[in-house]
């Protein structure tokens, strides 16, 4: 079971990342398709309350792939 917490806090670690640059990728087309300040204002919102969430995922990640949660 240990093993397998460490091989998921990899995959925590790589999907913080991944998560945020398709998050900013969708709000990119999205802005462009319809470039109106509320459009701007509610992807900005958006990716400015879910970057502490991936942050905390990749912490998460880390401490499992350390061995933290092993106890």
């Amino acid at each position: 079971m240990n093993l397998l917490k460490k091989a998921l806090g990899i995959v925590w670690i790589a999907l913080g990342p991944l998560i945020l640059f398709y998050l900013i990728k969708t709000g990119a087309s999205e802005i462009a398709k319809k470039p109106g300040i509320d459009t701007k204002i509610q992807w900005g919102v958006f990716i400015g309350i879910f970057i502490p969430i991936a942050v905390g995922i990749v912490l998460f990640g880390y401490y499992a792939l350390k061995g933290e949660y092993d106890k």
